[in-house]
């Protein structure tokens, strides 16, 4: 293994920084676009005829009404009315999210102390936008 970093140090010097030369994205897409053959007679008609309907899936929720995808449905872990969250008036807190915990453990309330409410309170004052008004 000695032997080896001498040639990674020699590799470096002569062709710059990894990410430069790094091929793992590119092999990656190219195993995506693997997988889209169906039939091995043809396959260069079955990666075009896939990648153009993934591109027209792409294109309907992003500029037409009414189509739910995974780009613009509500996530997993998002649970009853949303447009009970959405009535808030400040923007920061129109974020809707759930905790990972397990349903059937209890609950538990933990509580802040002092010095944790004054950071979620320095949090709010600083990242509100409409809050500026009265602070200014």
């Amino acid at each position: 293994m000695v032997h080896l970093s001498i040639h990674l140090v020699d590799e470096a010097n002569i062709a710059g920084p990894v990410q430069y030369r790094w091929m793992y994205l590119i092999e990656r897409y190219i195993r995506s676009l693997k997988s889209y053959v169906r039939n091995k007679a043809c396959p260069k008609g079955c990666i075009v005829k896939a990648y153009i309907s993934q591109e027209c899936v792409h294109f309907c929720p992003r500029y037409l009404d009414g189509f739910e995808t995974r780009l613009n449905r509500y996530g997993r872990n998002c649970e009853g009315d949303l447009q009970q969250f959405n009535k808030s008036k400040f923007k920061i807190f129109l974020q809707v999210g759930n905790h990972y915990k397990q349903k059937k453990k209890k609950k538990i309330h933990v509580g802040l102390n002092v010095v944790e409410q004054e950071k979620e309170r320095n949090y709010v004052l600083q990242n509100c936008d409409e809050v500026s008004p009265f602070i200014e």
